[in-house]
């Protein structure tokens, strides 16, 4: 699998020229953004879903932000403060080295890891406007150190603690929203055995046409779960509810979750993955950490018979190492490439 190469953005972004064609999206602004402030995505405390005395009523809230958006916010999470500054700072760092130096970690013909850009695949497809660097995490196996940066140096070991930490609580999630379904933990702990994480790391320069941009296309992710991290305070992502563009506004010190494709197949529809997308502020830079998480790639996807019971499959079936090669070789478009899943009634 590969990405056909393109310019980096943040160089485009810091010359004197306008912006080229190919990042003009003429359907940019073609579903409007709602500002509304009761639509804002649910908050869940995980210190509560832990404690005996709160779990009950957590998980509920849990449950229905799973089902109702696909999305909410992760507060009290118990990863280390210091360690997701520590993230964020040699983020940062990274992205304001020179553009050669950065390049010294640029993907290699074949591979999607390292840095530059993921999903094109003509040479007249329309960009994004952001540039991103992508690694594979988990299980160690998988990771090629290589191509992490070593500038800043402390780079290697802070995305190596971060992983592990963010790796260890996505089990215990993943646990919590298997039994709010009705699962046996141990079908989703049995899944998440060698299962699978990546890490995308998006920066978003500004642009002077910001609203003829895209920063990152309209698209549901092939995971479980993600993981989002606001890096710097400039918000950008959105989600799609009722068929419109709904901002999210991250709060201090908390992750953004959503539900992935590889969920919504395994829950037979019940938790469904969200379409979101990221926009572009005209005066600022803006940057996100999201890990993905999946599971191990001989797993099977496809509907759980715990799920469906005596009703029908609403999904096809197939080994997660395929889903997710069908997933990354297919240009972002919406939900399309769950669509492929689907079966026709």
């Amino acid at each position: 699998m590969e990405s056909l190469p393109v310019p980096i953005v943040q160089s485009l972004a810091s010359g004197a020229a306008g912006v080229p064609v190919r990042y003009i999206r003429t359907d940019a602004d073609a579903v409007p953004v709602v500002l509304d402030p009761d639509l804002e995505i649910p908050t869940v405390d995980f210190g509560r879903l832990l404690d005996p005395g709160s779990s009950r009523q957590e998980s509920l809230k849990l449950h229905s932000a799973c089902q109702d958006w696909g999305f909410f916010q992760l507060m009290n999470h118990n990863i280390p403060h210091e360690l997701i500054e520590r993230m964020k700072v040699d983020i940062t760092e990274f992205f304001k080295l020179p553009s050669e130096t950065k390049k010294e970690f640029s993907q290699l013909p074949g591979n999607l890891e390292g840095y530059g850009q993921l999903f094109v695949f003509s040479k007249d497809q329309k960009l994004d406007w952001g540039d991103m660097m992508y690694f594979h995490t988990q299980p160690l196996l998988r990771r090629n150190e290589d191509l992490w940066p070593t500038h800043p140096h402390t780079f290697r070991d802070t995305l190596d603690s971060y992983s592990s930490e963010l790796y260890l609580l996505g089990k215990i999630l993943l646990n919590v929203m298997a039994t709010n379904l009705g699962i046996n933990p141990e079908v989703m702990t049995n899944m998440l055995e060698e299962g699978v994480q990546s890490v995308r790391i998006n920066y978003y320069p500004p642009c002077p046409q910001a609203d003829k941009v895209i920063g990152f296309s309209p698209h549901s992710d092939g995971s479980l779960i993600t993981w989002v991290l606001q890096v710097n305070e400039v918000q950008g992502l959105q989600i799609k509810k009722n068929d419109r563009w709904v901002p999210v506004k991250p709060l201090p010190g908390a992750f953004v979750v959503n539900i992935g494709d590889s969920f919504e197949i395994l829950s037979n529809g019940k938790y469904r993955s969200i379409e979101h997308r990221a926009v572009v502020n005209p005066e600022k830079e803006r940057l996100s950490i999201a890990a993905f998480h999946s599971p191990s790639l001989d797993t099977v996807i496809g509907p759980l018979p715990e799920i469906v019971g005596g009703g029908e499959a609403n999904y096809k079936t197939l080994s997660n190492e395929h889903f997710m090669k069908l997933f990354l070789s297919s240009k972002l478009e919406g939900k399309s490439s769950l669509d492929r899943m689907k079966l026709s009634k």
